[in-house]
């Protein structure tokens, strides 16, 4: 990797469990994560949807992107209620050097982080590794009271970004390593420390994917996608979903909807991007050709609405001079190009009661509040970014679930199809088409686009205070707004000279300096720049010019630093406590 610093340096998996170990006997809770926020599935009601040919307990889960690039951020997704995971995007391009910060929720959303930050090696150990986690603690006793039977789960890869790339041995090697990932689960079975060690025989497929969603460049020619998809079912025998753009709904229709309906009119569009993208009716014919190849191959197709909207960066919050929308517009925009294919392609989308043979997956501004009429559309999978990005983190996606399964009750409805059957009526009752368009209409008026209006963003909390590396308003968003699980809490001490209820400090080897503590915390700093950086690999913190504090396992399980005075002291006081750090000392010494 010459002399590049990698900005991700992922745990190894005995390190992450001797944490799970270790947090839930002495917080019941598993990486921050608490067990009041974990997602129980209900008997009266049920979520399940089939997949790719295998049947699954919810149809949500995290969209690509920072949420499914780290082994633990993939366990607090499935925590939280999460049983499809769309995959981090891996491309043949595997040392980026993204711009920092790259995330930026502060409003509607956007970022310029766009594909893997590991390598496509690290990539695939690191899925392989979320494979066997989730394998491991579904089994584990001590987890059976508060998640009961969590039921199935699906990885699903995504890949990107041209056919030459996709083509190339790197890729093909990556993919066919998802598709048979026994050697490197086995290897991995060594790592299993002592409190999981009954379970190091854990049944375990080696296929951690039949499926890939498909993204590409903003501009990239219809053949070449085209041309990818067909590569990916008949080269690898994989079913395919292609991500399609909201340009699709041309330049007049994004801005009447995003300044004139939604009333971003601050938020410039840029005019290339829609002028260079696949044009609605090409992407129409385009489906139904690749549809057609699917069937012809025993292979399943679909569609995923949508990718981000290329704008310009109005904020200047973030480098360069354009970024990529995400968050609530992205939903309108979404449902209004969703209600356009559905009249161009009628039932051969499996959407309502009565499904087609093309697929439809969706990813735009999904929160708890809209969750139930995108499912009730016959939307599989929903998945989530945006709204994990705020406070409240991956639980919240436990929240739009119990609500769904609330929803279904309030309504005397056993299953999603029952909720698809009932949209429908209501539709036809109301005079639309189908409850896609209906759903698309009630977005057309002042009423329901409010929730998603500018009208209706709140200006974030802010106090006039520098942030300091001891003591804060401990709002605990830091915690929670990470998506790599690198912040952590732990109790203030009561002789220790500090006030707060709880200090903050960060796994440094997990922060990518995203920026998203940065946005949603009140004071003013950075908190992964103030905060205490820890360090438990030497060559990483080596590699980070010894900035921080090094973490070594010392005699009788107590921890030993290296860093800069005064706050060495301080921090040693925190750590010494028995409720400090969330990993034994054991775990880096290898005693028992």
């Amino acid at each position: 990797m010459g002399s590049r610093v990698p900005p991700l340096h992922p745990w190894p998996l005995n390190l992450l469990l001797e944490r799970v170990a270790w947090e839930w006997q002495n917080r019941r809770e598993i990486f921050g994560l608490p067990a009041r926020r974990f997602f129980r599935l209900a008997g009266d009601v049920d979520l399940s949807v089939e997949i790719a040919g295998k049947r699954i307990a919810t149809p949500v889960g995290p969209a690509a992107g920072p949420h499914t690039q780290l082994a633990q951020n993939i366990v607090l997704g499935w925590l939280a209620g999460a049983r499809f995971f769309e995959l981090k995007t891996v491309q043949v391009l595997d040392e980026l050097e993204i711009d920092r910060p790259c995330i930026d929720m502060a409003t509607v959303g956007t970022n310029i982080e766009w594909s893997q930050e590991l390598t496509l090696a690290q990539s695939l150990t690191e899925y392989a590794k979320a494979w066997l986690l989730l394998a491991v603690l579904r089994r584990w006793e001590p987890l059976q009271e508060a998640l009961g039977d969590p039921g199935d789960h699906i990885f699903e890869l995504s890949v990107g970004y041209d056919l030459t790339g996709i083509q190339s041995e790197a890729m093909t090697r990556m993919i066919a390593g998802m598709k048979a990932a026994g050697p490197v689960i086995d290897r991995l079975r060594d790592d299993i420390p002592g409190p999981f060690k009954h379970l190091c025989d854990v049944e375990v497929a080696g296929d951690l994917t039949a499926a890939a969603t498909l993204s590409t460049f903003h501009g990239c020619p219809p053949e070449e996608i085209e041309g990818i998809a067909r590569h990916l079912m008949t080269a690898h025998g994989l079913d395919v979903t292609i991500k399609l753009n909201p340009t699709l709904l041309g330049e007049d229709r994004v801005l009447e909807i995003l300044h004139n309906r939604l009333g971003f009119t601050e938020i410039p569009l840029v005019a290339e991007a829609f002028a260079g993208d696949l044009q609605f009716e090409q992407g129409a014919a385009m489906i139904e050709r690749l549809a057609d190849h699917a069937s012809g191959l025993g292979r399943r197709f679909g569609i995923k609405l949508t990718n981000t909207l290329v704008v310009g960066n109005h904020r200047r919050v973030l480098p360069g001079d354009q970024v990529y929308l995400s968050g609530t517009p992205l939903h309108v925009l979404a449902v209004d190009l969703l209600d356009r294919l559905a009249g161009r392609l009628g039932r051969r989308l499996q959407l309502g009661p009565d499904p087609g043979e093309i697929s439809v997956a969706f990813s735009a501004g999904i929160d708890k509040n809209n969750l139930t009429a995108a499912v009730a559309l016959g939307l599989v999978p929903v998945t989530v970014c945006s709204d994990l990005l705020r406070p409240g983190g991956y639980g919240r996606l436990g929240q739009g679930l119990r609500r769904l399964a609330e929803d279904l009750r309030s309504k005397e409805l056993r299953d999603l199809s029952d909720l698809r059957r009932d949209a429908q009526q209501a539709a036809r009752v109301a005079g639309r088409r189908d409850a896609v368009a209906a759903l698309a209409a009630d977005l057309a008026t002042a009423e329901g686009a409010r929730p998603y209006a500018r009208q209706s963003q709140k200006p974030l909390r802010e106090v006039e205070s520098p942030l300091q590396m001891f003591d804060c308003v401990a709002c605990s968003h830091c915690v929670s707004v990470c998506p790599n699980n690198a912040f952590f809490q732990v109790p203030t001490p009561e002789n220790c000279k500090l006030e707060a209820k709880h200090q903050y400090l960060l796994w440094a080897e997990l922060c990518n300096d995203c920026g998203n503590c940065t946005t949603f915390c009140p004071e003013q700093g950075s908190p992964q720049s103030v905060k205490p950086r820890l360090y438990l690999n030497e060559q990483a913190w080596a590699a980070h010019q010894g900035e921080g504090f090094l973490l070594k396992g010392g005699p009788g399980g107590k921890w030993e630093i290296e860093g800069p005075q005064p706050a060495h002291d301080q921090l040693a006081q925190l750590l010494a406590e028995p409720e400090g750090l969330p990993l034994p000392a054991t775990a880096l010494t290898g005693d028992s």
